[in-house]
């Protein structure tokens, strides 16, 4: 068995071979070669460049490439599945990402980490060149920008409350028309209120015929009814009194109307009407019994001194008888405006009963608030929006899609300074959100990419608390007083953290010197060489402002820098 002995050599020389096997035996089993690289340094905006990572290692190595967004200030379009291919003993892995900007300008791709097995390498910075599209104005026309369309929100549950009102429409209108509006069948007694006069004291008198008073020998009750039905006969024809006249007084007045020539009764009429009506005082007051054969032979006597009354009545004149229609269309007027009123009441009456049920389930303010509208309740219950604004992206839900708005970069600072801002409403209004994202250039950046090589010098850190008290002196700014404070942790669903300051104040009232009570949330975020900042404000005593605000500060989602 042979010993293996190293020669005679010094001792730098022994530390320089030991340096050289143990390279050589750590090169089995770790990666022997990172290459990165990319297809185009210089590129129109919007056009993508392909960012390709190539690692050569052996069969036992775990190899991670990067993910998500680490390519800012490039944004990554998409992500090619990992190409692989033996050779030999190796495995050569190549990574590729689609790559690309919508602003023209100078920028780098930073630095990449890939780890394989335990070991962490990283790649080379790189610069790429984003170009303006030069189009030529003497080929192709130039148009105005596109205003701002409209778009109207869906709401899934838009047809609800339509649906209630008209249910409830309907229902107050059945109600109305069933027991006011609508023509009920006649009952016998109206039906016989309608008829003239004469045809009724007919009548009258057939039912007499009919009645069992005689039968039953009810004289008294028979009488009263006989007479009955000729008062009211000369009530309505002769003497608007006759119900209400003695025997005496209603004689008289009919002497009076022949004497003047009014009416031209006879001497017969007037007698026999005279002779009836005593005999039933008698009958009613001094308990006359007279037989039943008389009391039969008057009512055929009524009877014919109705027909003798109807025959020598006057016949209306023309004045008259529009005075009779004149009086029958008030009477129409009246009824009409008794029913309007009845419906008016009544279905005040029904709307507040449902109101005042309504309330006593889901309170006065919602109910009040659901029938009258309110802007934050609208907002509340309608369709949400879920988008991902700035980059790195903050994911966000809210009630409205937020707009773009413009945030002024001093012209020295635009190289080193990116800025984006998206919101809806302002402070002034019931409620108001906005998400920014500032971008500061790296101070320093290495060029060394290669495991052992020079580590880049780390940007100061952006201070949270810094950023709430700018945020807070820009209140002071639009006159907001009388702003508290108050500040905790805050850790969003995916587990980024940041700074969560809130508190209340005195908003200005627009176009007045009024101010009115509000509240206020910031949410304070950093990454790297980033700061990202939401702010939700609504003014004091709305109850939906607070639940869109607490639905807004638990939907934000963003992505943990590296």
């Amino acid at each position: 068995m042979k010993i293996f002995k190293f020669p005679k050599l010094n001792h730098f020389k022994k530390g320089l071979y030991l340096l050289f096997v143990c390279s050589l035996f750590s090169g089995f089993s770790y990666a022997q070669n990172i290459t990165s690289g990319i297809d185009s340094t210089s590129v129109k905006v919007g056009a993508q460049i392909t960012y390709k990572i190539e690692v050569e290692t052996d069969t036992i190595n775990l190899v991670v490439f990067p993910e998500g967004q680490t390519f800012a200030p490039l944004e990554m379009i998409h992500s090619y599945p990992v190409d692989t291919t033996k050779l030999d003993n190796t495995y050569n892995l190549i990574k590729k990402y689609g790559l690309t900007q919508f602003d023209s300008g100078h920028y780098t791709i930073p630095v990449q980490k890939i780890v394989v097995g335990d070991k962490t390498f990283q790649t080379d910075s790189l610069q790429v060149e984003i170009r303006d599209i030069v189009v030529d104005s003497t080929k192709q026309g130039l148009y105005d920008i596109k205003p701002l369309i409209e778009v109207d929100k869906i709401n899934n549950n838009w047809w609800r409350l339509p649906l209630y009102i008209l249910l409830g429409l309907l229902i107050i209108g059945a109600l109305l028309y069933w027991f006011i509006w609508r023509k009920k069948p006649l009952t016998e007694e109206e039906e016989i209120a309608l008829l003239p006069p004469y045809e009724r004291a007919k009548l009258a008198l057939k039912k007499l015929d009919d009645s069992q008073f005689l039968v039953q020998e009810e004289i008294k009750e028979y009488y009263s009814e006989l007479t009955l039905v000729l008062r009211k006969y000369l009530d309505e024809k002769v003497y608007d009194r006759a119900l209400e006249s003695t025997t005496d007084e209603l004689v008289s007045r009919l002497q009076l109307l022949r004497e003047g020539n009014q009416i031209d009764f006879s001497k017969e009429t007037i007698k026999n009407i005279e002779s009836i009506l005593k005999r039933a005082d008698l009958v009613k007051f001094a308990k006359s019994a007279p037989d039943i054969a008389l009391a039969e032979m008057d009512k055929q006597t009524i009877s014919s001194e109705i027909d003798h009354v109807k025959e020598v009545l006057p016949e209306p004149d023309e004045e008259e008888k529009l005075l009779n229609q004149q009086y029958k269309e008030e009477q129409a007027r009246k009824k009409k405006r008794k029913k309007i009123l009845i419906s008016v009441v009544a279905g005040f009456g029904i709307i507040a009963l449902i109101f005042t049920g309504f309330s006593m389930k889901y309170g006065f303010n919602y109910t009040k608030d659901t029938l009258l509208g309110h802007n934050t309740k609208q907002l509340l219950e309608g369709q949400w929006v879920t988008s991902a604004y700035g980059f790195p992206p903050i994911t966000i839900t809210t009630p409205e899609v937020l707009k773009r708005l413009e945030t002024p970069v001093p012209e020295e600072l635009k190289d080193k300074i990116q800025s984006t801002k998206f919101g809806f409403g302002t402070m002034l209004d019931d409620f108001s959100v906005s998400v920014s994202t500032l971008k500061t250039a790296p101070q320093n950046q290495s060029q060394q990419g290669q495991q052992g090589g020079q580590q880049p010098q780390q940007d100061k850190a952006i201070d949270l608390t810094e950023a709430s008290e700018r945020a807070i002196k820009q209140f002071e700014l639009n006159k907001v007083t009388d702003i508290t404070v108050k500040q905790e942790k805050f850790s969003t669903p995916n587990g980024a953290e940041g700074l969560k300051t809130f508190g209340n104040g005195h908003i200005p009232v627009e176009g007045s010197d009024n101010y009115v009570s509000g509240h206020y949330i910031m949410l304070h975020f950093t990454a790297q060489n980033v700061l990202q900042e939401i702010i939700i404000t609504w003014k004091n005593d709305d109850v939906y402002a607070e639940q869109m605000a607490e639905r807004i500060v638990n939907s934000v989602e963003l992505n943990k820098a590296e």
